[in-house]
């Protein structure tokens, strides 16, 4: 009889298409699972893998990914369900979120909520947008923490604050591009922070793709400039550190500029920098908490939503 072991040992050799690299997933010998999964075929009676290179699921494989998924989501809703009804003295709560809004989000809100919910386990995922919603999509996680609007299906939501992208302007970059006319510069861009204005300074930017970075091509469209882009990065922590050195101006979202001890380091080194809000409905988003609208949400689940929102809210 298939139990949900074997299930769950499919699943993960069906999203790997590698015995080996799912054996190592699962912390198992390839053996053990090649022996599992012949025990699934058997019982079924059908193939479902194609032992080619690279491995292929056969279309019974196919079908029943789809199924296995189901079961395994069902069997993690009824154990969490349950789990509630025990008192809520037990329970799971998977949370995720990028690593950056991680940074600035988790130690205001995770200590309160393990204060009044010490036996809940909490699981962090840390991951890009695509990864994440894919997690939530998948039942990986509960709940994940983002910008709205979520791009999958099904998804429920609950706005949590206002954010805003920023942009942060080192005087290093003024005075190299501008010599004299710093002061004139900095005096006009407090008044009015157009981008036109620094349409000769370099800039930092996150790669495309990143919505950071949209914002920023949009400004700039906006702003019928083509910007000079130093370099493009991957990480908005290291495009920051970057540009507080003076190697460019860059965008920045307000709420990972609230610890101002970070920029603060950098002026005290010499390195002065200063954020202007744009007043750009286009640097406006909303924080949100998203959640899947068909599965089960535990109190867990419930009662970390509304920590979140007594703790974070509108500006």
């Amino acid at each position: 009889m298939i139990n949900f072991l074997n299930l769950e040992y499919f699943v993960v050799a069906a999203e790997e298409l590698n015995f080996t690299k799912a054996a190592k997933r699962l912390f198992i010998s390839q053996q053990s699972l090649s022996n599992h999964i012949a025990h699934m075929e058997q019982e079924f009676g059908v193939a479902l893998f194609n032992r080619t290179t690279p491995l292929t699921l056969t279309y019974a494989g196919q079908r029943l990914l789809i199924r296995a998924r189901s079961l395994l989501t069902y069997k993690d809703e009824t154990y969490h369900e349950l789990a509630d009804i025990k008192d809520f003295t037990v329970g799971q709560l998977s949370i995720g979120l990028s690593h950056t809004r991680g940074r600035v989000i988790l130690p205001h809100v995770l200590p309160a909520y393990r204060e009044r919910f010490p036996n809940i386990d909490l699981k962090i995922m840390e991951g890009n947008t695509s990864e994440l919603e894919t997690g939530l999509l998948h039942g990986d996680v509960d709940l994940v923490i983002g910008m709205l609007p979520f791009r999958v299906e099904n998804i429920e939501t609950v706005p949590i604050c206002a954010e805003e992208v920023l942009l942060v302007v080192p005087d290093a970059v003024l005075k190299k591009t501008f010599g004299s006319r710093t002061s004139q510069i900095r005096r006009q861009l407090q008044e009015n922070a157009d981008l036109a204005l620094l349409r000769d300074c370099p800039f930092i930017l996150l790669h495309q793709g990143n919505r950071v970075r949209t914002i920023a091509d949009e400004l700039f469209q906006e702003a019928q400039i083509s910007p000079r882009i130093a370099l493009e990065m991957e990480n908005i922590e290291t495009v920051l550190a970057l540009s507080v050195r003076g190697m460019g101006i860059t965008f920045y979202p307000k709420m990972f500029a609230a610890n101002r001890e970070d920029l603060q380091s950098h002026r005290d080194d010499g390195n002065s920098l200063d954020l202007y809000s744009l007043k750009n409905p286009i640097t406006h988003g909303t924080l949100a908490i998203g959640y899947h609208k068909g599965h089960y949400m535990s109190q867990a689940t419930k009662e970390f939503i509304n920590i979140i929102k007594e703790m974070i809210s509108f500006d």
